[in-house]
Order: structure tokens, then C-alpha cells, then sequence
């Protein structure tokens, strides 16, 4: 008797997949590839295709950032072109200590296609939910001169910034971050969530206090950088001994083992209790990520994060006040794979997302003009 009606169970469900299967026959036949029902993905849709199963190629036309469209006269505008948010490239590395070539970080990262644009963990679109642009690279006067290029830095930023227009950056080395603090966080020391191999707190180094090892230790004391908000997560490598001044400054220091005993979950709620409610900024250091998965960098250490790891780390701050942030130290000749730039293109997405989630709290919820 068991055995007979666990057949006729068998023989109902086979049958109830068969009016399932009928039922998607008729709704999903001949459907045309933009054609979705449910209304959240139908919005996307609707953004992405322009007309009959007609949308971007991702390998056609100008690379931008995150196929941001392009504003190269928004710098030039009092205005900043009416931008929320905008994608700027700092191509320099005058401040590495040891390999050279972040300067090709920007180009590197703007012909990484196919990121986004729909962002499947915070269920929107960020292009279109705030006006956002690439507007190209800072302008620098000099090529040889690192102070020359960090004032023409923190001159674009505080242009943007008296715009009331966010900003995130690629880089370049890591130094680019002193200049874009001192815009961002003139008035207001912002916290920092740091996801890095190295604390960059170091002092000078072979007579300059401008490198890409100490531009947070300059940035506290310019009093732009709050370090009692500031948490370095990932960190690694021989050069401990040179990061006394996170401690001493109270910074919150996480080491990459101490992580890895941590677990995403705490460290998340970590950086929400360091960052609190006050501005805050996240720079990220492509050499955070074990050179196993980003080897295009200038100071790899081995045993880093992985990418879904530091994606979480990011989207932990969503919800916070987020005033912009920087991807840096992409440097694509060591890497014949271009999964560092891919990499970082992601990382550069998942900023973006939580910038644009803070400025929609900021101003009300506004969406972009269509």
C-alpha cells in the first residue's frame, strides 16, 4: 500500500510540472529578450534597452568609468554640469616607493566593460538613480612635480565639493588620497573605512613626507582626517614597524589574520560602530586583495583578501554617510590577465553604489533627469 501511494505522490507532482511547464510555455515563448514581468527588473530594463532587443554593446564606443556617460566640461562649470556624483581619474604615481605604472590605473579601469549597472544586493541601478558622469582625468600641470599634482588634485575636488557634487576616484598611487581629503574634509574631518595591505601612516620617507606610505599620518595631522573614525582593515606585510602612528592616533587597525578569525559579520558591524553618523570616505587599495587575484599592483603582499570578501566590506557601509571614496594602485602592466582592473572596476562599482545610496539621503531622494 506504501509503495502505491508513493507512486500516485510521483505521478501528481509529474503532472503538476507539466501545467508548470505549460504555463511558462505560454508566457515566455516567442517573449522578446527585453520582455520582463516583474516590475522592479521591467524598470531596468527599460533604462538599459533603447529599442526592439536593442541596448549598449559594452565593447562600442568611448570607455568611461563604469560606462559612466562622459562630461569633460563639468570641471570647467561653476556647477560641476548639474552632477551628483562624479567619476574621476588621477592618473599619477610620483609617490610609489617600489614598482611603478599606477598611472595607467585610470585608463586601465576604463576599458573594463560589463559592470553593472544593476546592483543585485542593494536592488537599484546607481547611473540612474543620480546623475553621475565620468568627467575625466585631473588636469596636471607637471609631470615630474608630486606637490604640483596634489594641489591641481585638491583643486578639482574642492571645486567639486563647493558644488555639492560627490566624488569617487581612481588612482594612481595611494598619495592621491592626501589631496582629496584635504578637499573633502576642510571644515569637517571625515571618518575613513581603509581596506588595504598597508596602514600608509609611515613618516617621511628619504626626505619626503609626500609618498604613498604616509598620506593618512599627513592627512590626521592636516586635522581633514578623523582617526579615532578611521578603521584599516586588511593589513599585512614587513612593514609593521612603521605604522606606529595608527595606534598612537587611535585608529582601529585589523589585521588580515585578524580578519580571517573575525568573519565578514563582525567586521562589518565593526566598521559601522568606528564610522558612525558623522561624513566618512572609503578608500580602497587594490593590494588589499591577495596578489593571486590582483597581481597588477606595485607593493603586493600575499595573503590578502579575496574580491567577495572586500565587495562585502563596502557594502557593509551602505546607509552611512558617505561622502566619496578612491580605488587605487592598479598597475596593469603586471598583470597580462586584466583581472586587477576588473577587479578594481568592481570594487570602484560597489563605492559608488553606497556614494550614491548616501547623496539620495542627503538630497531627499532626488532621481536623476532622464
Amino acid at each position: 500500500m506504501q509503495a502505491r501511494i508513493g507512486h500516485a505522490e510521483v505521478r501528481e507532482t509529474q503532472a503538476m510540472d507539466a501545467d508548470k511547464l505549460e504555463a511558462l510555455r505560454n508566457k515566455y515563448t516567442g517573449a522578446a529578450a527585453g520582455e520582463v514581468h516583474d516590475p522592479e527588473f521591467k524598470k531596468v530594463v527599460d533604462l538599459l534597452f533603447t529599442g526592439v532587443e536593442r541596448r549598449a554593446k559594452p565593447y562600442a564606443g568611448v570607455s568611461t568609468l563604469l560606462d559612466a556617460p562622459l562630461r569633460l566640461d563639468a570641471p570647467s562649470l561653476a556647477d560641476f554640469g548639474g552632477l551628483d556624483v562624479a567619476l574621476v581619474g588621477v592618473p599619477l604615481d610620483l609617490g610609489v616607493t617600489n614598482r611603478p605604472g599606477a598611472r595607467f590605473g585610470p585608463r586601465a579601469v576604463r576599458q573594463i566593460e560589463r559592470i553593472g549597472p544593476y546592483h543585485h544586493v542593494h536592488r537599484f541601478v546607481p547611473l540612474a538613480a543620480m546623475k553621475v558622469a565620468d568627467v575625466g582625468d585631473v588636469p596636471f600641470r607637471s609631470r615630474y612635480s608630486l606637490a604640483d599634482s596634489h594641489a591641481d588634485t585638491e583643486s578639482m575636488f574642492a571645486a567639486a565639493r563647493r558644488a555639492d557634487v560627490a566624488t569617487v576616484a581612481v588612482g594612481g598611487d595611494h598619495s592621491i588620497s592626501l589631496p582629496i581629503l584635504k578637499a573633502l574634509g576642510a571644515g569637517r574631518p571625515l571618518g575613513m573605512l581603509h581596506i588595504d595591505a598597508h596602514c600608509d601612516t609611515g613618516g617621511p620617507f628619504e626626505g619626503s613626507r609626500l609618498h604613498h606610505g604616509g598620506h593618512f599620518r599627513e592627512a590626521v595631522l592636516e586635522g581633514v582626517l578623523d582617526p579615532e573614525r578611521t578603521i584599516q582593515i586588511g593589513i599585512r606585510g614587513p612593514a609593521e614597524y612603521l605604522w606606529e602612528f595608527s595606534y598612537e592616533s587611535g585608529m582601529t587597525v585589523i589585521h588580515a589574520e585578524e580578519f580571517a578569525r573575525l568573519g565578514l559579520e563582525r567586521t562589518i558591524s565593526r566598521i559601522r560602530e568606528v564610522l558612525g553618523t558623522g561624513p566618512a570616505y572609503i578608500s580602497f587599495d587594490i593590494d588589499s586583495l591577495d596578489p593571486g587575484f590582483a597581481p597588477g599592483t606595485g607593493t603586493p603582499e600575499v595573503g590578502g583578501l579575496t574580491p567577495r570578501e572586500a565587495m562585502e566590506l563596502i557594502r557593509g557601509a551602505a546607509g552611512l554617510d558617505i561622502v566619496g571614496g578612491d580605488v587605487v594602485e592598479v598597475a596593469p602592466q603586471y598583470d597580462a590577465t586584466s583581472n586587477t582592473a576588473q577587479a578594481a572596476a568592481q570594487m570602484l562599482f560597489e563605492i559608488l553604489a553606497v556614494v550614491v545610496l548616501a547623496v539620495q539621503r542627503r538630497k531627499g531622494g532626488r532621481a536623476a533627469a532622464p
